[in-house]
């Protein structure tokens, strides 16, 4: 079945799932898995035990391993991260799709989950393809806007060349900073993840498996969502440890 959708917005279920009520189980879950974690255990086999403990559904065991994180992995990350003030006159390469889906998602009212490690990630699934959603172009422009205001010197987006219509987000990408006079580079390529991780370049991503190997990276999704998109949907799963 073609996918229809027109928004990056919330499932049926999440305002249920992600209710008030349920946040403090939540992140209890969050803060035994990152223990877990700590101690070496093993994420995919833990991350079940956990959920089984405290009966979460698929999407919140799925939202409770994209926010656990190690003490030493939590350490390595803010040891690497860069502020917004660090981008002036500096390149920076973008996680494309990790960026943007999480900007489409808080503009359409979709969950935002704060991370033990400070990031904002969203619950969008891709399944190898993409489609322009009502607020692909308006989050654009926000990133757009504020890249220019931090003087960033030059971007170079990278986005999954597998992915179906990624040659159409490029060529969108593209018209848009000309319009603008924005100097971004957008590069299709098989993988982005091994590309930003080994780059000499700030990176923006919040994929997991890039930060726990960029030397700098810079969050920016998280800066967006904060300064642009100040009434977006955040749980807060960062704080762990005891209950509630």
């Amino acid at each position: 079945m073609p996918d229809r959708r027109q928004h990056r917005g919330a499932h049926p279920q999440d305002q249920s799932l992600f209710s008030i009520n349920a946040e403090p189980l939540l992140r209890q879950a969050t803060g035994d898995l990152s223990l877990l974690l700590t101690r070496g255990y093993a994420p995919v086999s833990t991350l079940k035990l956990v959920g089984d403990r405290y009966d979460l559904n698929a999407r919140q065991r799925t939202a409770v391993g994209r926010c656990a994180c190690g003490e030493d992995v939590a350490a390595r990350r803010a040891a690497h991260q860069v502020q917004a003030e660090d981008l002036a006159a500096q390149g920076l390469w973008i996680d494309g799709y990790n960026v943007l889906t999480s900007l489409e998602a808080a503009l359409s009212g979709g969950v935002i989950l704060q991370a033990r490690d400070g990031c904002y990630r969203d619950m969008a699934s891709m399944h190898g393809s993409y489609r322009k959603v009502a607020e692909t172009i308006p989050a654009i422009q926000i990133l757009g806007e504020l890249l220019a205001e931090w003087k960033v010197s030059r971007c170079r987006w990278l986005l999954d060349q597998p992915v179906s219509n990624s040659g159409r987000l490029k060529t969108m990408l593209r018209e848009i900073s000309e319009q603008h006079g924005w100097n971004w580079e957008i590069d299709l390529v098989p993988d982005p993840d091994p590309v930003l991780s080994a780059a000499d370049q700030i990176v923006a991503s919040a994929d997991s498996q890039i930060l726990n190997q960029a030397e700098r990276w810079f969050n920016l999704a998280r800066c967006a969502i904060e300064t642009r998109i100040p009434d977006a949907w955040v749980v807060d799963l960062s704080r762990v440890g005891l209950k509630e």
